[in-house]
């Protein structure tokens, strides 16, 4: 009877996983470090490159370097773009002002948030005034006030000259009108003297008041459906900005 050929152990066939894996990992590594650029160094770029080249992932012809090219000597860089610049000093801002508020961020009492106009630090009306009063609920809401002044005040939103960024408070409504017989004539006046209230708050606590600018929109400027009880109470709100270079 012929001898039956021992089988020979050969590749699986799942050997690619390894470093497909090991490909991924250091492609999403790479590319959480472009985001935040202003936190990462050249040796950590270095260090993805050689790991890249041994994973046989090296760059394509041209882009084997980390030295800089002719056009740096010109001042033409990625890192020298304005966009680039308040990116890096408003995410500091932002990721301080997210750990400062992380309570009322989530009790929904405060959003922080970024867009074009600088860094967005919202108030919900609900939580820091009565309903159709601009009277700030000190009582209730004095250490959140206390904080944000002493983000207001920080190095963290200083400009590219070292200078504190301006500051702009926005009163906003929900679409119902106001209590004819009450105080405000109208979402115009509630809206803006919210504003202001908010502005002497945090004048009274030591935020220099010239860096503040105040404007009520009323119900002009909503960001949720004012059909419904929750997206009314979303727009009852008062926007912190700290203004970028582009909308001082």
């Amino acid at each position: 009877m012929a001898r039956k050929k021992k089988e020979v152990e050969g590749p699986t066939g799942q050997e690619w996983l390894t470093t497909y894996s090991d490909m991924v990992t250091l492609m999403l590594c790479f590319f959480v470090i472009m985001f935040n650029p202003d936190e990462s160094t050249s040796s950590q770029m270095e260090q993805i490159a050689a790991s890249m080249n041994a994973l046989g992932l090296g760059m394509m012809a041209g882009g084997n370097t980390l030295s800089a090219g002719r056009n740096a000597d010109l001042g033409n860089t990625v890192m020298s773009l304005p966009s680039m610049e308040r990116g890096r000093s408003l995410g500091t801002a932002l990721r301080k002002a997210v750990s400062i508020f992380s309570p009322e961020i989530k009790s929904q009492k405060i959003r922080v948030t970024q867009d074009e106009r600088g860094l967005v630090i919202t108030l919900a009306s609900d939580a820091f005034f009565n309903p159709a009063s601009a009277r700030i609920n000190i009582e209730q809401t004095r250490d959140i006030l206390l904080r944000l002044g002493t983000l207001l005040v920080s190095d963290d939103i200083r400009d590219k000259n070292g200078k504190l960024r301006p500051i702009r408070i926005e009163g906003h409504t929900d679409d119902e009108t106001t209590d004819p017989y009450g105080p405000w004539e109208s979402n115009w006046e509630l809206s803006t003297a919210r504003s202001i209230n908010v502005l002497r708050y945090l004048s009274d606590i030591g935020v220099e008041e010239k860096r503040f600018q105040v404007a009520g929109f009323a119900d002009t400027k909503p960001i949720a459906d004012n059909s419904t009880p929750e997206g009314r109470a979303y727009n009852r709100r008062v926007d912190i900005i700290i203004l970028d270079d582009g909308h001082l």
